[in-house]
């Protein structure tokens, strides 16, 4: 079964950090795109931070310095270490393997939650 499955969220105060794990099964990320998006009430998803396959890195301009996307290919896991948590962080984070010709797998998401 094609999955991925994330973890590591939590309540957490301001100025806190948190790392969250997508582990993927059913299938090996190597050759595919990851990436973190988040949903707070009321508003769309968006696009947190991205990672190639070769390696490459992407960040939403509210993020950047603080969080940072990795990959452990041999894990097949992807992570994503956020630092200096604001309130406005507070979300549900999702998990995304994308690859060309073939349908988007998502996460079925982990709540963080940053409030004091």
């Amino acid at each position: 079964q094609v999955q991925l499955v994330e973890s590591g969220g939590g309540l957490v105060q301001p100025g806190a950090s948190l790392r969250l794990s997508c582990v993927a099964s059913g299938f090996g990320i190597s050759s595919y795109a990851m990436s973190w998006y988040r949903q707070a009430p009321g508003k769309e998803r968006e696009l947190v931070a991205g990672i190639s396959a070769g390696g490459s890195t992407n960040y939403a301009d509210s993020v950047k310095g603080r969080f940072t996307i990795s990959r452990d290919n041999a894990k097949n896991t992807v992570y994503l270490q956020m630092n200096s948590l604001k309130p406005e962080d507070t979300a549900v984070y999702y998990c995304k393997a994308v690859r060309p010709g073939r349908l988007a797998i998502w996460g079925q998401g982990t709540q963080v939650t940053v409030s004091s």
